[in-house]
């Protein structure tokens, strides 16, 4: 019997979700919700998912659309055995009593604080954690970046110390507003807060970083120094990471030197939605000097942390004890490394 999902919030990472667990043999999407009748509802309708109102209150916008509801998060609810809840930052947080109440499962994202349930998800460096539990929060794209391949480092060559410089796109491709058309802003609050996020996740880390959000939609690029515990060569690096999932080398030598190319390989590669699920390294952009290792790598926010959920699901629901078992049918079943 397949695993009932539900999504509520069907907006970036929702809609993505919701395409990713469809493509499981063992997980089935039976609803997902929206707030408005924006195309995005209407997406939903047209891919097959049942679509129901977030709340009483917004019914009547639907019914104006003449946009057939199936009911609302009240009545979706007990359809499910997890919501994997898309809704926006601190929303989560206000929904977490109704999902609890009715005693079902949730997965909660990036923006909501690791207290909300306690337990920070990385498939392929936590899995275990979230065996069984009520509530996990998978987290945010950077964090799910920096934790893909710091956690395979310093299982191999141990990790005295950490620092990321993150210099960030300033609003998803489909927003209106973000950051300055023409600037650059640094987060003056420091250590930021994504650190402390892999923390969550990787609390024996010792890791800081910092921030600047830029006017590109793009990705985000992370500049990374790491202190090793042993001797490595930039060989020895891309070795570990070349055998571990969800981590794929690009090249400058080979004309991809910037994010807007690796978005242009992404179509290129027929990915849906133009997506890259992986975290991009650049093979040629890694260096080693004594104990220090230098590096790049792009994170695509809006899909990265997408089979992360699905493996989640997997680990709340009993359904695979073997992380690398989970990851690999994710990944097979989306096109992930291909």
């Amino acid at each position: 019997m397949k695993v009932k999902v539900g999504i509520n919030g069907y907006g970036t990472i929702g809609k993505r979700a919701a395409s990713a667990i469809q493509r499981m043999d063992d997980m089935e999407v039976v609803g997902v919700t929206k707030t408005k009748p924006s195309y995005e509802a209407r997406l939903a309708i047209k891919e097959g998912f049942p679509l129901y109102a977030a709340a009483q209150e917004n019914v009547a916008e639907f019914e104006k659309e003449e946009i057939k509801l199936a009911g609302t998060l009240t009545d979706l609810i007990p359809k499910c055995d997890v919501i994997v809840d898309a809704t926006p930052s601190g929303i989560g947080a206000m929904y977490k009593p109704i999902y609890e109440k009715a005693g079902v499962k949730a997965i909660f994202q990036g923006g909501e604080e690791h207290g909300i349930s306690g337990i920070s998800f990385n498939a392929f460096a936590n899995y275990q954690e979230a065996w069984g539990a009520q509530f996990v929060r998978v987290v945010s794209c950077n964090t799910t970046g920096l934790v893909r391949t710091l956690f395979p480092i310093d299982r191999v060559f141990g990790i005295e110390k950490a620092f990321a410089a993150l210099v960030r796109r300033g609003a998803d491709p489909g927003d209106k507003k973000g950051s300055a058309l023409n600037a650059i802003e640094p987060s003056l609050k420091l250590p930021t807060h994504h650190g402390i996020d892999v923390q969550t996740i990787m609390p024996w880390l010792p890791i800081r970083t910092m921030a600047v959000v830029t006017p590109t939609t793009m990705m985000h690029v992370h500049c990374v120094t790491v202190e090793l515990r042993k001797k490595a060569t930039e060989n020895d690096i891309l070795s570990v990471w070349d055998n571990v999932p969800r981590i794929r080398f690009v090249s400058g030598k080979h004309g991809i030197k910037s994010s807007a190319q690796i978005m242009e390989l992404a179509r290129d590669l027929g990915r849906p939605r133009g997506d890259f699920m992986e975290i991009i390294v650049w093979q040629d952009g890694i260096k080693v000097e004594g104990n220090t290792l230098y590096y790049y790598q792009a994170i695509h926010q809006e899909s990265d942390i997408v089979p992360e959920i699905v493996d989640c699901v997997r680990s709340m629901m009993k359904i695979e004890t073997d992380p690398m078992r989970s990851i690999r049918k994710t990944d097979k079943a989306m096109g992930i490394g291909k």
